[in-house]
């Protein structure tokens, strides 16, 4: 048996035991989710949503990237993010990171990934406004994690700097927007940021209002 058949029997036997512990289940899932989260996460294996949060399908909207990186010209995550906050009107959006994350170590290096290369340009900026802080830094894992917590407030201000968060913000003062890190030792969440409708977003960020409504 191969690791693909193993994969489709592993299937049938975690819904057959699904059905066995809750006959409801599958009927519950059919109707129309309503996930009162949107988590931006790390594509990295180790992290899944639902399990380090404990979740049930149908809770938790996803959207997994290298790095959980938040770019202003990615439509792929602009398009989840709009259907999150403007369809399901999610009330919290969840920036998680994780310790180790190998996409923010390649960012503090100069090996060349090729199409990688333009991803990772994102986080080699987060880098260059911190490179005095970072480079304080003896230990390489401690450089690496000090990064990704940056990146990970990096991305939670690249949320707010979007009209769509703006709109949702001045027009139904929501979602809370959180910058977590989690931890692949322990399995703990840590939470750095949070913002929300009041925050202070630099002016030349800010859309128009009236142009919103």
């Amino acid at each position: 048996m191969n690791a693909i058949e193993k994969i489709m029997l592993e299937n049938k036997a975690w819904a057959s035991a699904k059905l066995h512990s809750d006959p409801q289940y599958f009927e519950r899932q059919v109707r129309e989710q309503n996930p009162n989260f949107f988590w931006i996460g790390c594509s990295d294996s180790r992290v899944p949503a639902n399990e380090v949060t404990n979740t049930e399908p149908g809770e938790i909207f996803v959207h997994r990237n290298v790095a959980n990186l938040v770019v202003n010209t990615d439509l792929n995550m602009l398009s989840v993010l709009q259907y999150a906050v403007e369809v399901l009107k999610v009330k919290d959006i969840i920036v998680c990171g994780h310790y180790g994350c190998g996409g923010v170590k390649a960012a503090l290096h100069n090996q060349s990934f090729g199409m990688l290369n333009k991803w990772l340009r994102n986080i080699k900026d987060v880098y260059r406004i911190h490179r005095d802080e970072i480079n304080a830094i003896s230990n390489e894992d401690k450089r690496v994690d000090a990064l990704v917590e940056l990146n990970v407030k990096e991305q939670v201000l690249n949320l707010a700097k979007t009209s769509i968060v703006q709109r949702a913000w001045i027009n139904n003062q929501r979602p809370a927007i959180h910058g977590w890190v989690y931890d692949i030792k322990d399995g703990i969440l840590r939470d750095l940021i949070r913002v929300d409708h009041t925050y202070q977003l630099d002016p030349i960020y800010r859309y128009d209002e009236n142009e919103l409504r």
